[in-house]
């Protein structure tokens, strides 16, 4: 089973780029973020003409969650992240997908730091961190995957000097991460990967891909169940290489 995700930064603009990379790459369930559309906008003819079933929670300008999987409906099991029924921003769906719990994300940025958003971003994790503890008590397989705005270690970021004060490199931000991995889940990239810099997002400025001044903040978090079966993690840097593409290259894992 090959699970991917990818923050596409605006799924109807490049819609040609994500139907590129299915037909290519040809992941059996995909975790999608900032949508950047409303529900109504989802473009999900063109993405079952090329044969996923989806479900989605979008939002008009900003955030917007999906998932997709190939030749299968996902069935949803929850469309908002637990403990806030005030919070209306679209960040989390998830859905059962042949056997698997699939919670998609898209974990608030927080910048300013500090700052009312850096409040919301450390509220957030303390929800996921109670929910994540909810599905592991469940002992079947879950994948908590998308982009979750936390680099871990020094290693997850070039230069990391450069990002000490920032939301997405701050030390509370990158003790709840680890509070959740104690929890007994699996960084799946950096299990198979533990000494290499890999990054899955670069900026836009500076020729921040080219000199591969990058960034990993897109994650797969496995429970014990799933990790069992772990083989392969990659990215597929060259979507990020495209013209017009996201600033986020689309992260992959395969698991049996």
């Amino acid at each position: 089973m090959k699970l991917a995700t990818y923050n596409i930064n605006g799924i109807n603009g490049r819609l040609d780029i994500l139907l590129h990379w299915l037909e290519e790459a040809a992941p059996d369930v995909v975790c999608l973020q900032e949508l950047k559309a409303p529900n109504e906008k989802f473009p999900h003819r063109a993405i079952e003409k090329a044969g996923y079933g989806a479900i989605w929670r979008g939002q008009k300008s900003w955030n917007g969650v999906a998932i997709l999987s190939r030749g299968v409906e996902p069935i949803e099991t929850r469309c908002s992240l637990p403990g806030d029924a005030d919070d209306d921003q679209g960040r989390y769906i998830e859905a059962a997908v042949n056997g698997v719990i699939i919670g998609c994300l898209y974990l608030p940025n927080g910048n300013p730091a500090p700052g009312p958003k850096f409040d919301y971003k450390l509220r957030w994790c303390e929800r996921l961190q109670t929910y994540a503890q909810d599905l592991l008590d469940l002992e079947v397989p879950v994948a908590l995957i998308g982009d979750f705005n936390v680099m871990p270690t020094d290693l997850d970021v070039y230069k990391p000097e450069r990002w000490r004060d920032d939301a997405l490199f701050r030390p509370e931000v990158r003790r709840a991460y680890a509070a959740i991995l104690k929890q007994g889940w699996t960084d799946a990239l950096r299990t198979l990967h533990p000494d290499e810099a890999i990054y899955t997002f670069w900026p836009y400025w500076r020729k921040a891909f080219e000199r591969d001044a990058g960034l990993r903040i897109d994650h797969f978090l496995l429970s014990p169940a799933l990790a069992v079966g772990l083989k392969a993690a990659g990215v597929d840097r060259w979507v990020r290489a495209l013209p017009q593409t996201s600033d986020h290259a689309p992260l992959w894992i395969e698991v049996a």
